[in-house]
C-alpha cells in the first residue's frame, strides 16, 4: 500500500510504499474516508529527530472497516466510523489507575503514527477497536465525527483540566483549532467571560462566534497587559493555554488570580519551562495558583459523548473547516499547506 509520512526525520515527507497492516484478535484494519492534517503531524515531522523514518503520519479523521480481528464483537466490516488520535489499550493496568491515556507508558494511547502507522495511507490498524471507535449518529455531519476525535476532545479538556465554573472569568492563550474548541468547551461549561489571544483574523472572528467576549492580539504588545487593562486589573480566574512559546505559562501565570487554574493543552514537552517564582503577579511562594496539562482523552465514549452535544446543536465544530481536497493526492497538499502557517487556514479536509 502507499502512505503519506516520514522520509528522513525533520528533512522531507512524501509518499512510502509498505505492506498493508495485520489485524491482530482485538483490532481492526481500516480505509480511510476522511482525513485532517493536524499543525502536530508538521511538528512531528520537522520538530521530532527521533520519529522513525517510514512512519506513517495521520491522527484525525473517519475510516470505514474492511477488516475485523477474530475479538471484536461490537464492529463489522463496512461500518463507518470516528476514529480518535488517543486510542489506549483497554486491557492494562494502568486504565484501573485512571490514566488511559498514558497506558503502558508516558503518552503510551498515542498509537496512530506515533507508536504505529498513522491514517495517511490506503490502510490503517486500529488497537483494541470495539473500545476506541465510535459510529456516528443520525444528524451528526462527516466533518463533525472527523474532527471530534482531535480537535473537539483535546479542545474540550482544556475546560476540564481548569475546572471551569458558571460565572467564570477565563483566559484562552491560542486560538488554533484546539484553542477554538476550548473556547466553545468554556462556553459550554458557563463561563462568564472568555478573553482570546491570537493574531490572525480567521481565528478571531471564529473565536467570537464560539463564545468569546473579546480577542486580543499579541502583535499589538503584551497581550497580558492588553488583557489586564481591559479588565481594569483585575485578574481571571482560570487560564487554558493552547499555543504560543513555553515562556507563554508566565503570562498566563500572570493573568491568573490567587487559588487560580493554569491549563497547558500546548505541546511544550521538547523545551524546558522557567517559572518566575518570586514575581508578585505571576506565581509567588504560596500563591496558590495552580498549572495543569494533558493529553487529550479518547476512547469510544468519549466521541460518543462529544457526537451527542454535537447533534444536540449546541457544538458546530465544522466551522473549523477552512479548505477542502479531494483523494489521496489531497494528503500532500493539505499537509504543505499546513506546514505553510498560511494565514487563512484553521483545518483541512481531505474526502477520500
Amino acid at each position: 500500500m502507499k502512505g503519506f509520512g516520514i522520509i528522513k526525520p525533520l528533512e522531507q515527507v512524501g509518499w512510502i510504499e509498505k505492506d498493508a497492516p495485520k489485524c491482530g484478535p482485538y483490532e481492526a484494519i481500516l480505509e480511510p474516508v476522511a482525513l485532517l492534517p493536524c499543525t502536530s503531524d508538521v511538528d512531528t515531522a520537522k520538530e521530532n529527530p527521533n520519529i522513525m523514518p517510514g512512519r506513517i503520519l495521520g491522527h484525525e479523521g473517519v475510516g470505514r472497516i474492511v477488516e475485523v480481528g477474530s475479538e471484536v464483537k461490537e464492529f463489522k466490516v463496512g461500518d463507518v466510523v470516528a476514529v480518535p488520535a488517543v486510542t489506549p489499550e483497554w486491557r492494562n493496568l494502568d486504565i484501573q489507575d485512571g490514566i488511559h491515556q498514558h497506558s503502558g507508558g508516558a503518552f503510551g494511547s498515542r498509537y496512530l503514527s506515533a507508536k504505529w502507522d498513522g491514517m495517511f495511507a490506503e490502510r490503517f490498524k486500529v488497537p483494541d477497536v470495539d473500545f476506541n471507535v465510535a459510529r456516528i449518529p443520525e444528524g451528526v455531519s462527516l466533518e463533525a465525527a472527523a474532527l471530534v476525535g482531535d480537535m473537539v476532545t483535546t479542545g474540550f479538556y482544556g475546560p476540564e483540566l481548569a475546572d471551569i465554573k458558571f460565572g467564570d472569568r477565563v483566559v484562552v492563550i491560542g486560538i488554533g483549532g484546539v484553542g477554538l474548541m476550548s473556547v466553545a468547551g468554556c462556553a459550554l461549561r458557563g463561563a462568564a467571560e472568555i478573553y482570546c489571544v491570537g493574531h490572525r483574523p480567521v481565528t478571531r472572528e471564529l473565536a467570537m462566534e464560539f463564545g468569546a467576549t473579546a480577542t486580543f492580539d499579541y502583535h499589538d504588545g503584551s497581550f497580558r497587559q492588553q488583557i489586564l487593562e481591559y479588565t481594569k486589573g483585575q485578574q481571571v480566574d482560570k487560564v487554558i493555554v493552547a499555543g504560543g512559546e513555553p515562556d507563554v505559562i508566565n503570562e498566563a501565570l500572570g493573568l491568573c488570580k490567587y487559588n487560580g487554574i493554569v491549563a497547558n493543552l500546548a505541546g511544550h514537552g521538547r523545551t524546558n519551562i522557567l517559572l518566575p517564582i518570586y514575581t508578585a503577579e505571576a506565581v509567588q511562594f504560596c500563591a496558590d495558583k495552580k498549572i495543569t496539562g494533558g493529553l487529550c482523552p479518547g476512547g469510544r465514549r468519549r466521541l460518543e459523548r462529544l457526537m451527542g452535544i454535537v447533534k444536540s446543536g449546541r457544538l458546530q465544530p465544522e466551522k473549523l473547516i477552512t479548505h477542502k481536497f479531494n483523494g489521496y493526492e489531497g494528503i500532500e497538499e493539505s499537509f504543505n499547506l499546513m506546514s505553510t502557517r498560511a494565514p487563512d487556514i484553521v483545518k483541512p479536509i481531505i474526502y477520500i
